[in-house]
C-alpha cells in the first residue's frame, strides 16, 4: 500500500450488518494515542506542526495512530456519499403532539406552546433542590403581577454578570455584552407590560447568545480579543455582524431581552471550552472545572441561575455536552428544523442551532419560538463506554422509567461507533477548514490560540478521498439508524463518558489539546449532528463528587415534540 498509506478496513454491506443484541460486531474502542498539551509544551508542538516537512511527517503520524486512515480514508464502502442529513419531512399525526400551521409568528408558536403545557399535567417547578432557578413562567407570572419589572431584572443581570466576571471568580461567562442595550430592551418590556401590551410569555425574559450566533449590536467573533466572533481575536474583522440571526430575530420579536454573547472554545474547535483568548467559562458546580465546549458560556450561564434559556450551536455535541456536563437541558433539533442563516457558517452539514434551558419546558418554548422554514434493561457496549458512575446513574434512570411508566427497552447493535466518530470529524474538520481558509491565507495561524492552530493543522491535512469516504460512511450509518428507529421510538445513552474535569493551569495561556478526554465528551454526541437526528439531554443525577450527570434521548427525525413529551411526562 507504500510507506505512507495504510490498508483499509473493508466494511460489510449495511443489509448483511446484523443490529440485534446478540450481533457478532465488535465495539471499537475509541484508543486515541495523543498526549495531553499544553503551556510551553504545546506551543512546541505547534511549531513543529506548522513546518512543512515535520508537519507533514508528524500530521501522517496523528492520522496513521489513531485510525483515521484505516477506518475512513481508505475504507472499502458499498454506499454512496450522504453529503447532507436532510429527512423527507413527514408530518406525522402524533397523540398529544400538536402540530402547527404554516405563516404563525413566533409570538404565536409561542403561545401553542404554552397552551400544550398548561393543559398537561407537568410541574415546573423541582422543589428538591435548594438552589431554584427561574423558569420562562416565573418571570412572566412575576411581571404579569407586578412583583417585579424587566428593568430591575435587567440591572440585577448585570450586577451578577459584572460580578462573576470580577477578579477573585473569573468566570468568563460573557465574551461581550452592552449594559446600555441590555437596559434599553428592559425598559422597553418593562413598558410593554405596564400597558398590558406584553408581546408573549418571552417578553422581559433575558436570553443569552453564544458567540457563533450573529445578536446585534454584538460583532460576532468566534472568540476574541477586544471584539469577538466565535471565541476568536480575529474573525470579526473580515466577517462584520450587520443583522440578528434568524433564530435571534424570532426571539427578539416574542420581546426576549437579548443578553450578550457567551464565551465558547474558539471556532467551535474543542470539547472543553477553555478559551486563551477570553478565559475558560468555569462550571458553576465547581470553577475549577470545565463546563464543556463548545457552547461553554451558554451552558454555564443557564447553570448559573442568570437567564433561563440561552442559545448554542451544536456541531458534534457542542450543546449536549457542555448541557450535561453543568446539569441543565441541551437541546438539538433536526438538520433543517432551525434556519441556520445568521450562523457563523463553520460546518454547513452538522452544525445546528440548539437551545440550553433550566428545564425541558423553558427549551420547549424557545423551541416553539424559534423553529421553522425560513420562510434486561442492561444495554451492553457503546452505552457502557463511560465512567461507572454515569452508567450506573442512566441505568437507574432507564429502570425508573420502565417502572414508573411502563417504557420498554432493548438491546440493539450499533455498528462503527468509532468509525462514525472520525469520519465526523474529518467532516467538520475539512467544512471548519474550507469555510476560513481564505480568511487565514491572508492573517495567518498565528492569530489563533495554539490549540486551535493544531487543530487547523489537521483540519487542513484532509484531502478530497477522505472528506468522500466519510460521507459514504455518513450514508452507512444512516441506514443502520433508519432500521433501529423502525423497532424503537428513541436511542437512549449517557451524554458523555465522563463528568467536568479540572482546568489545569497550564491550559489558560495555550488552551488545552487533551484528545482522550476529548473522545469520551463526544462519544455519545456524534448520531445528532453526522445523521441529523434530534436529541436532547436531561440532567438524572450526580457522581460521587457531585458533579451532574446528563442522560440523552435521541429521536426520530422531526421528533421533536414527541421528545419533550415524553420527557415531560416522566420527570
Amino acid at each position: 500500500m507504500g510507506i505512507l498509506r495504510d490498508d483499509g478496513v473493508v466494511y460489510k454491506a449495511v443489509n448483511k450488518v446484523d443490529l440485534g443484541p446478540n450481533s457478532g460486531e465488535v465495539y471499537l474502542h475509541a484508543d486515541v494515542k495523543a498526549p495531553r498539551m499544553a503551556g510551553l509544551f504545546a506551543k512546541v508542538f505547534v511549531w513543529f506542526l506548522e513546518m512543512k516537512l515535520i508537519g507533514n511527517i508528524l500530521l501522517y503520524f496523528l492520522k496513521k495512530n489513531n485510525r483515521i486512515q484505516s477506518l475512513v480514508s481508505y475504507g472499502v464502502l458499498e454506499e454512496s456519499p450522504l453529503y447532507v442529513p436532510l429527512h423527507t419531512y413527514e408530518d406525522v399525526e402524533e397523540e398529544e403532539v400538536k402540530c402547527l400551521d404554516r405563516g404563525m409568528s413566533p409570538a404565536e408558536q409561542v403561545q401553542h406552546a404554552m397552551d400544550c403545557l398548561q393543559s398537561s399535567d407537568t410541574v415546573l417547578h423541582d422543589s428538591s433542590f435548594s438552589f431554584c432557578r427561574w423558569t420562562i413562567l416565573d418571570y412572566s407570572r412575576a411581571y404579569a403581577k407586578r412583583q417585579i419589572t424587566p428593568l430591575v431584572v435587567a440591572e440585577r443581570l448585570i450586577s451578577a454578570v459584572v460580578q462573576s466576571s470580577s477578579p477573585g471568580m473569573d468566570m468568563s461567562f460573557f465574551i461581550r455584552y452592552d449594559a446600555q442595550d441590555i437596559l434599553r430592551q428592559a425598559a422597553e418590556s418593562t413598558l410593554r407590560h405596564e400597558r398590558g401590551e406584553s408581546i408573549s410569555v418571552l417578553d422581559g425574559v433575558p436570553i443569552a447568545v453564544k458567540d457563533e450566533i450573529d445578536c446585534m449590536p454584538h460583532p460576532t467573533t468566534v472568540t476574541y480579543l477586544t471584539i469577538v466572533i466565535g471565541g476568536s481575536k480575529w474573525l470579526h474583522k473580515v466577517r462584520p455582524c450587520k443583522e440578528d440571526a434568524c433564530c435571534v430575530k424570532r426571539l427578539r420579536s416574542c420581546g426576549a431581552i437579548l443578553v450578550g454573547k457567551t464565551n465558547m472554545h474558539e471556532l467551535g474547535a474543542g470539547t472543553s471550552g477553555i478559551n486563551p483568548h477570553y478565559g475558560s467559562a468555569r462550571n458553576p458546580y465547581d470553577p475549577r472545572r470545565i463546563s464543556g465546549g463548545s457552547s461553554s458560556g451558554s451552558a454555564a450561564v443557564v447553570c448559573a441561575g442568570l437567564c433561563p434559556v440561552a442559545l448554542g450551536v451544536d456541531g458534534g455535541g457542542s450543546v449536549r455536552m457542555p448541557a450535561a456536563l453543568c446539569g441543565v437541558i441541551g437541546l438539538k433539533p433536526s438538520f433543517g428544523r432551525i434556519p441556520h442563516s445568521g450562523v457563523l457558517p463553520l460546518n454547513w452539514t452538522v452544525g445546528m442551532v440548539g437551545i440550553l434551558a433550566g428545564t425541558v419546558e423553558d427549551s420547549l418554548i424557545v423551541y416553539a419560538a424559534i423553529s421553522g422554514q425560513a420562510e434486561s434493561h442492561q444495554p451492553t457496549m457503546w452505552f457502557n463506554d463511560c465512567s461507572d458512575d454515569i452508567r450506573a446513574c442512566c441505568l437507574h434512570a432507564l429502570a425508573s422509567l420502565h417502572k414508573s411508566y411502563g417504557w420498554e427497552t432493548y438491546e440493539v447493535t450499533l455498528p462503527d461507533i468509532e468509525v462514525m466518530r472520525l469520519a465526523h470529524y474529518v467532516t467538520i474538520g475539512s467544512e471548519c477548514s474550507a469555510s476560513i481558509a481564505h480568511h487565514l491565507e491572508k492573517m495567518g495561524k498565528s492569530v489563533s490560540g495554539w490549540d486551535v492552530r493544531v487543530a487547523l493543522s489537521i483540519y487542513g491535512s484532509f484531502d478530497s478521498r477522505d472528506y468522500l469516504n466519510a460521507q459514504r460512511i455518513r450514508n452507512r450509518q444512516m441506514k443502520f439508524y433508519e432500521t433501529i428507529f423502525r423497532l424503537a421510538d428513541v436511542i437512549v445513552s449517557p451524554m458523555v463518558g465522563v463528568t467536568a474535569y479540572e482546568i489545569k493551569e497550564d491550559a489558560q495561556e495555550t488552551g488545552e489539546l487533551d484528545y482522550v478526554n476529548g473522545a469520551a465528551l463526544v462519544r455519545y454526541s456524534i448520531a445528532g449532528n453526522f445523521l441529523g437526528f434530534p436529541a436532547v439531554t436531561v440532567p438524572v443525577g450526580y457522581d460521587r463528587l457531585g458533579l451532574p450527570i446528563g442522560i440523552q434521548f435521541i429521536g426520530k427525525p422531526w421528533s421533536e415534540a414527541k421528545i419533550d413529551l415524553l420527557i415531560c411526562h416522566k420527570q
